[in-house]
């Protein structure tokens, strides 16, 4: 089965911050879409997220070539070739990152968390670094796809915190893992087969800090109908209206019965 996809994104500065280090990609010619929440500081994160995004970009519309089947990390055979591709560009990404900060000494501290799609088929290649999230609207209830790369997290998924009490914690926002971080990344990467009717959403944390899963369950239950570009404004001000406190940058696709592509 194949779908057809509608896609639509937003970001915003928030109520904040002056400047928006947050960047996203809708590529609907090679069916990639992806958000970066950058770190570092007025400009810096913002270079490290468009350069994220630019990354993956260039080296998914480069792996068009499906003769070349040579990749500069290790290939998964466990994974289709659209999920290599995707993990392949991440971690490109990281290392265009890296080698910027030892190219420019300024840019020392810089960083950025990912989250992209790549569809093939019914088949999305989910794939993420950091705390940007992807969640899967499916029949009236939303399924996070990913798990958060954070200190807070860690500490759920070990059974010291519980989900209220990491949701306050006051050290909820460091990431364990980024573009730009350590020397190796590790990206995790997931296959998800879309059926008609579903709905992705890739967003920054400036989205799921502001609110919580059921509440972003409810307002995209109150737009599954509707326009994708009325429920990314929806998000988004509602994330402001909560306070705003970082920026907030949603990207949402849904999928229809139709031709591959769209």
């Amino acid at each position: 089965m194949t779908v057809r996809v509608a896609a639509c994104g937003l970001s915003d500065s928030g109520r904040v911050r002056s400047h928006n280090e947050d960047s996203f990609e809708i590529d609907r010619e090679h069916e990639l879409y992806v958000v970066a929440d950058g770190m570092g500081g007025h400009t810096h994160g913002e270079v490290a997220s468009r350069m994220a995004v630019e990354a993956i970009r260039e080296f998914v519309r480069r792996a068009e070539d499906e003769s070349d089947d040579t990749w500069p990390f290790a290939y998964d055979p466990r994974l289709q070739r659209h999920s290599n591709v995707l993990k392949a560009a991440v971690t490109l990404a990281h290392d265009q990152v890296l080698s910027a900060i030892r190219r420019d000494g300024t840019l020392f501290g810089m960083g950025t968390t990912v989250v992209g799609c790549l569809l093939r088929g019914a088949t999305a290649a989910v794939a993420h670094v950091g705390d940007s999230r992807a969640y899967r609207f499916h029949d009236g209830a939303l399924e996070l796809l990913t798990q958060d790369h954070t200190w807070v997290n860690e500490q759920v998924v070990a059974g010291y915190l519980s989900e209220a009490q990491a949701r306050d914690h006051p050290l909820k926002n460091v990431v364990t893992r980024a573009l730009g971080g350590d020397s190796d990344v590790t990206v995790d990467v997931t296959e998800i087969a879309l059926a008609p009717g579903d709905t992705l959403l890739l967003c920054s944390d400036g989205l799921t800090t502001m609110l919580q899963d059921r509440e972003i369950e409810a307002l995209l239950r109150k737009h599954a109908q509707g326009a994708l570009n009325g429920a990314c404004e929806t998000l988004v001000a509602e994330a402001n209206a909560r306070g705003g406190h970082d920026n907030v940058t949603v990207v949402l696709l849904r999928a229809e019965s139709g031709r591959e592509g769209g």
